[in-house]
């Protein structure tokens, strides 16, 4: 899962997840801090940055404070937007558009599954995006920073075996994803007009021509 599988009360311990339920803890949601400040990098003269919110999410709250905090630091205004669903993404976008110089796509399921429809309307609007997954880099979006899901997927295999030959969840610790990958689309921060920063280029883990 993405979010905080303790703080979540689906395990009262990462090292102890005690009853039928173990399994990887991705980061999905707790990296917005991060992705926040990359976008900062990216579109250093945006005074204001919108973030897109998918309020149904269980994780929201957490992932408002976050940005809220990381805002104060980074010195810059936060317009905060949201979509339940697909048909008001249009509008989610035309009023971060109207506020703000650049948009962080929070981290959602649900958005990753409309992760084509978001990118495109990213485009559409000329707004520089930061999102959670490498798919939506490779999609055609600016920028993306979080785990690598492979290496989730396959811990999720190897926990599997193990609970088949008979080993019990409880004694499995939860474990936590520990690869990150940060990566830019050359040709969308071209085609928007923005001249990538050379320390972040340097930075990231695969830069998509």
């Amino acid at each position: 899962m993405g979010d905080d599988p303790v703080k979540a009360g689906i395990v009262p311990s990462l090292n102890r997840p005690g009853g039928n339920v173990t399994g990887v803890y991705q980061f999905a949601t707790g990296l917005e801090a991060k992705r926040l400040g990359l976008l900062r990098e990216m579109i250093p003269k945006a005074s204001t940055l919108a973030v897109l919110i998918h309020p149904n999410n269980p994780a929201s709250e957490s992932q408002l404070r976050d940005v809220h905090e990381a805002a104060k630091s980074l010195g810059v205004q936060l317009a905060i937007v949201s979509a339940n669903a697909e048909g008001e993404f249009d509008a989610a976008f035309t009023s971060a558009k109207q506020k703000a110089g650049a948009l962080l796509v929070a981290a959602s399921p649900f958005f990753n599954t409309k992760r084509q429809h978001l990118v495109l309307l990213a485009a559409r609007h000329g707004l520089p995006a930061m999102y959670e997954w490498r798919d939506f880099a490779e999609a055609g979006g600016l920028m993306s920073y979080g785990t690598r899901l492979p290496d989730a997927y396959r811990q999720a295999g190897v926990y599997a075996g193990r609970i088949l030959k008979g080993a019990k969840p409880a004694d499995l610790p939860v474990v936590q994803v520990t690869k990150f990958e940060f990566v830019i689309n050359l040709s969308t921060a071209k085609a928007l007009g923005i001249e990538v920063p050379p320390p972040l280029s340097a930075r990231a883990d695969e830069v998509i021509e």
